[in-house]
Order: structure tokens, then C-alpha cells, then sequence
């Protein structure tokens, strides 16, 4: 059984076909769990919704890099009220991305320390985003000491192996998908390959960045079986297996 750390079920490219997809997910392609996760203050309350809709789905709230500039100090404790709900398991999505600048920068930074704080207050792990701010991101969560107090994990993590390695030091998990099936993803290749089993993650990131065969396809967590066997070939096992322990380190991370 399959477990989807990260996915984006409320985003629109699911408007047409969310809950025949959602329905069919469990019983045909062995997913035991969804943690969907939130982007923005509507993408937040949108998801809990659909984890209070389905058994097996749970939330992050969170609000993104680039939506960091459309929130206001208020907007905090609303999301520190929505995460007593108990279908919220950590904050997130939350960091840094120098490669858009959607936001400004200074305000970037404000708003993930501030989340950060309150993932820390809440003793909720927490899901970072961090694009072409790899210096930043690493300074203020080495500086917060988050990975030793509530641990999380570094979604969809792009950065080489001597920078991940320190991030393990630090108490953090790794989160892989689709682009480690990738032609051009070796050094992700060599990620996973000295990554203690213990601290990796499967996630899609659905709908973006679906694996080959795929590639190019609206994503789900029906792929997540592609991305294992291509771990399982890294760690020299099974998909099984491959499938096995992340699903211990998911249900320990986020307490589930």
C-alpha cells in the first residue's frame, strides 16, 4: 500500500473528475493514504474539506511562496484555528521560491518564518517548498531548529547529495517523486541512493511532474507505483518494500 505525502486534489485541474478518481484510488491502485496538501487560504479550506469528505485523505494548511504576498497577519491564526481540526497533520506548503518571485521577497520570508512559528507552537511537522533559495531556506530552518522539534519534510527535493545529507543532520525527511524516472534526474538518482531509509517520502505533487510513462499527463497517486520501482531499483529491492517503509516513515513523520 501506497502512501501520497504530497498531492493538490482541490486544484481545478480535478474540477471535472475529483471524486470518480478519489473513489477508485484505494481499492484499485493500493493508495492507503492522501495528505493534500494547501497552497493558499482557499486551497487550505478546500482540502480540509476533502479530508473530512474522505477516511483516507488528511490536510496540511499552508500557504505557499508565491501566494505569500495575498495574506495578512490575520490570516495566521486563522490557520492556527484550522488546525485544530483533527484531519490537519502539518503545516505546509511553506518556504521560499526565488525562481518566480511571485511574491517579494522580504514578504516571502516574513510569512514562512511566521508559519514556521506556528507549525513550532503547534507541534505540527511541516512541508517546505524551496526553489533557487536553497541558501535561505536552509539557514532559517537550521536557525528555528524545526527539523529536531517537529520534524518535516523538503517537498520535492531538487538539491544535490552533500546538501541533503545535511538536511538529515538536521532531523528532516526528503520528498521524491516523478522527476527521479527522469532521463536528465541523476543527481536525484544519487540522492536516493545514500538516503537512509528512514527519511524518505513518496509524493506525486499531482497534478504536475508526472513520472515517465507518463510525463506530460495530468499527475495522481495512481503513479506512485512508478516512482517506487524506480527507488527500488536505486536501493537495489522491491517496489514492495519500497512502498513498505515509506509508508512507516509517512505514518510516523505526520502521526497517522
Amino acid at each position: 500500500m501506497y502512501f501520497e505525502t504530497h498531492a493538490h486534489y482541490d486544484f481545478k485541474q480535478f474540477n471535472d473528475d475529483r471524486d470518480e478518481l478519489l473513489a477508485r484510488i484505494l481499492p484499485d491502485f493500493g493508495i492507503s493514504h492522501i495528505i493534500n496538501v494547501g497552497t493558499s487560504m482557499r486551497s487550505s479550506r478546500d482540502g480540509l474539506a476533502l479530508a473530512n469528505k474522505y477516511d483516507y485523505i488528511y490536510a496540511t494548511l499552508g500557504v505557499h511562496p508565491h501566494n505569500a504576498k495575498d495574506i495578512g497577519d490575520g490570516d495566521i491564526d486563522k490557520l492556527a484555528d484550522m488546525a485544530l481540526d483533527p484531519k490537519v497533520v502539518a503545516i505546509g506548503e511553506i518556504g521560499l521560491d526565488f525562481y518566480y518571485d511571485h511574491s517579494p521577497r522580504d514578504i516571502q520570508i516574513k510569512r514562512f518564518k511566521q508559519m514556521l512559528g506556528l507549525g513550532i507552537d503547534l507541534d505540527m511537522p511541516l512541508v517546505i517548498h524551496c526553489r533557487d533559495a536553497e541558501q535561505e531556506t536552509f539557514d532559517i530552518l537550521k536557525e528555528s531548529r524545526a527539523g529536531e522539534r517537529v520534524g518535516g519534510v523538503m517537498h520535492c527535493f531538487s538539491h544535490n547529495a552533500m546538501r541533503a545529507q545535511k538536511y538529515f543532520e538536521l532531523g528532516w525527511h526528503i520528498g521524491v517523486g516523478g522527476v527521479v524516472t527522469y532521463k536528465n534526474a541523476q543527481i536525484l538518482r544519487d540522492v536516493v541512493a545514500i538516503t537512509p531509509r528512514e527519511r524518505l517520502l513518496l509524493e506525486t505533487d499531482c497534478p504536475y511532474l508526472s513520472p515517465d510513462p507518463n510525463r506530460g499527463k495530468r499527475n495522481d497517486s495512481c503513479n506512485l507505483q512508478h516512482i517506487a520501482e524506480k527507488i527500488a531499483e536505486i536501493w537495489d529491492t522491491t517496489p514492495e518494500e519500497v512502498a513498505r517503509v515509506t509508508t512507516e516513515n509517512a505514518k510516523r513523520l505526520f502521526r497517522i
